[in-house]
């Protein structure tokens, strides 16, 4: 993956920033890592594919050793956030670099959460670290993440899915479907990865949604989320969330109409093995508005169809917004497949929340 010239520090670093944009959104920053040779050719380019997958500096190196790199002596490791010291789901990043034998690593942005230390830890080791490099772009490209490391609670996904009018279901409450099979699809892709699902009690006595991942195929997907019903509510016997298997497993009622306590809740429920660190919030009006009248949304996928409803329901109700500078604003992600993506008729926008100060 060589190329023909020299690149500056700054360069790479913006490499490796381009290269963590591949990945999802979640539990997990996205990271971007780029290996290269003594002269700064790159070698190898890694980024991190959500909960579970390789992070970016082992993804970097397998890259490496597949076109059959195995000295390691003379190269540098750039990567946009500080490796990982722990071992999870995955062995310890600083552990890696260690025993590949790189000499020089350069570094983004510091971790914020449990699993950093990883300048310190390569550091005693004898490896050169540079701490620091374009850190308020690495920063940026994980604010929300980190901000959510930082209240200590889990990341939120939003998924809306509304008519050009912003309107969730028509007058007479009828609301599936409004968006094509193909967005749903999409959806669909989106549930896999998460640890969760949450919607309100009413969407659930009015639509009576199974919550599950389904494939291309429409059949289950392994390791299913869990379903989660915001509201004080009670949840009709017969719903479909609670039916069969895996329907009926991993269900849990949240008795509160308040999004912070909701995911406090989640976040001591440990569901598939693990605690759940990343919910997908669908619905309705109420839960959807709750969340963003508590600035509590970290990424939503917007998803419009090419139709008006008029006097339908409306996406969101009050979220205590009186004037133009008390908005909610924010920004088109380049993460996951980018900003905008036409499915079917549909245009489904990615958004994230704007840094502080960005406007």
């Amino acid at each position: 993956m060589g190329t023909a010239h020299t690149s500056s520090n700054g360069d790479i670093m913006q490499t490796a920033l381009k290269a963590a944009t591949i990945g999802p959104r979640g539990a997990n920053p996205l990271v971007g890592s780029i290996l290269v040779d003594e002269r700064g050719r790159v070698l190898a380019a890694g980024h991190h594919r959500g909960a579970g997958t390789y992070h970016a500096e082992r993804d970097c190196l397998a890259s490496a050793l597949a076109a059959g790199i195995t000295d390691f002596s003379a190269t540098k490791l750039y990567t946009t956030l500080e490796p990982c010291t722990h071992y999870g789901r995955q062995p310890a990043c600083t552990d890696l670099i260690t025993e590949a034998g790189i000499p020089t690593v350069l570094i983004g942005a510091r971790d914020p959460s449990t699993n950093g230390g990883g300048v310190e830890v390569l550091r005693s080791r004898g490896t050169e670290v540079v701490d620091g490099l374009l850190r308020k772009q690495c920063e940026q490209l994980n604010h929300r993440w980190n901000r959510a490391v930082k209240e200590d609670r889990i990341f939120v996904t939003v998924h809306l899915a509304q008519s050009i009018d912003a309107r969730i279901a028509a007058a007479d409450g009828t609301s599936q479907w409004i968006t094509s099979e193909t967005s749903r699809e999409h959806t669909h892709r989106i549930r896999q990865r998460v640890d969760a699902i949450l919607v309100g009690t009413n969407t659930v006595t009015t639509d009576d949604p199974r919550l599950t991942a389904r494939d291309e195929r429409g059949a289950l997907t392994p390791g299913q989320p869990l379903r989660a019903v915001m509201g004080r509510s009670e949840i009709p016997d017969l719903a479909q969330l609670t039916q069969g298997r895996p329907e009926g497993e991993g269900w849990i009622h949240l008795r509160t109409r308040d999004p912070l306590t909701a995911l406090r809740t989640l976040a001591e429920t440990q569901h598939n093995g693990h605690p759940v660190k990343h919910v997908l919030v669908e619905g309705g009006q109420s839960v959807l508005s709750a969340f963003f009248a508590a600035d509590l949304v970290d990424e939503i996928f917007v998803y419009t169809a090419p139709l008006i409803l008029g006097t339908g329901r409306a996406s969101l109700t009050d979220i205590g917004v009186t004037t133009l500078a008390e908005a909610r604003r924010y920004t088109l992600d380049a993460a996951d497949g980018g900003p905008t993506t036409i499915m079917n008729n549909d245009v489904c926008i990615h958004l994230q929340p704007e840094p502080k100060g960005a406007h």
